[in-house]
């Protein structure tokens, strides 16, 4: 391989690496579409750009749930579930950023210790870089990556229940949400819009003296789900339990899935909302690309500061010190 500045690859040879199925170069392509380098960008860019016609023919599932439910257990008896059968796996396992430092803590494939060391699964854990909606801002980005490099499944562990984290229905094909019996409040304590969108709802850890928490839990969320109206009118949302401790309803997990890929393919739904995420995934590159570079413009870093301090003295308001840096560039237009 020939090396460019700061040790980067030519777009070619990370391409070759991504199809062939190289772990090494598909982790750093990875992290080249997570960087905020310019030169990282557009070389970025131009690997996506090659790749896409190798990608759209995994089943992207999205998981979450709420803290303690228990994620990464299940996700690992359920990856190896889904290997044993023959397929290659990979986890995007996304983990919150600190306000503070920008870093995360990134302890998933830790917890998967067992799911990590299987020669047909990737584990790759990521930051939300701050965003909102339980993704990070470059987690199309990187399932794109994994499909081409040859996963025919791709699970995206989100950050956890939360009013904005609807945004991963936007990326993947089935949306599957834990939940725990037992905890009290199991109904009050999850927003509607997650109910909405989910096409499974598994109430984990349904073992030994939780076993009629769990199933009573699954009567309440299979009546409540009733009273909601889903995005499909072709699909019922199911409600199920299971325990990764026992391995216990694992598979049927898997079967659920399989219904609805099978369902939603026959019936043209498929191609109608893989399509209706491609204009999503466009609107957020959108927003993605105004907002850096509405920072990263030279007039803007000459005044910042100044507006900042003054909003932070109460000098001006924060709508008149956002107006004030907008018209700044409206000007130098």
């Amino acid at each position: 391989m020939t090396y460019l500045k700061k040790n980067r690859y030519p777009t070619e040879d990370y391409v070759a690496g991504i199809l062939s199925g190289n772990r090494v170069i598909l982790s750093q392509s990875i992290t080249l579409i997570e960087s905020k380098l310019i030169q990282d960008n557009l070389l970025a860019h131009e690997i996506i750009e090659h790749i896409l016609p190798k990608t759209g023919k995994s089943i992207r599932i999205g998981i979450t749930g709420v803290p303690g439910v228990g994620k990464s257990s299940f996700i690992e008896k359920f990856g190896i579930h889904i290997i044993n059968l023959g397929y290659k796996l990979a986890v995007l396992a996304i983990d919150p950023s600190s306000q503070k430092s920008g870093g995360s803590i990134l302890g998933d494939k830790t917890r998967m210790e067992t799911l990590a060391k299987n020669e047909n699964a990737f584990i790759r854990p990521s930051s939300t870089g701050g965003t909102l909606g339980g993704v990070g801002n470059k987690t199309r980005e990187a399932l794109m990556l994994c499909e081409a490099a040859g996963f025919d499944v791709i699970i995206i562990e989100t950050v956890g229940v939360g009013q904005s984290e609807v945004i991963v229905n936007q990326i993947v094909d089935f949306f599957l949400l834990l939940m725990l019996a037992g905890a009290g409040d199991e109904l009050q304590g999850i927003k509607k819009g997650i109910m909405e969108m989910a096409d499974c709802i598994a109430i984990t850890k349904a073992d030994g003296q939780n076993k009629y928490a769990s199933i009573k839990a699954m009567q309440e969320f299979q009546n409540a789900i009733q009273l909601i109206k889903g995005i499909s009118d072709t699909w019922q949302p199911k409600v199920v339990t299971c325990s990764a401790l026992e391995e216990i309803g694992i598979g049927d997990i898997w079967q659920i899935i399989k219904n609805y890929v099978d369902l939603h393919k026959n019936n043209g739904l498929w191609k109608i909302k893989r399509s209706q995420q491609n204009v999503e995934w466009m609107k957020s590159n959108i927003d993605n690309y105004l907002q850096e570079n509405f920072y990263r413009h030279p007039k803007l870093k000459e005044t910042f500061n100044n507006i900042e301090a003054r909003v932070r003295k109460g000098e001006i308001t924060p709508l008149k010190g956002a107006k004030n840096l907008i018209d700044l560039l409206e000007e130098g237009k």
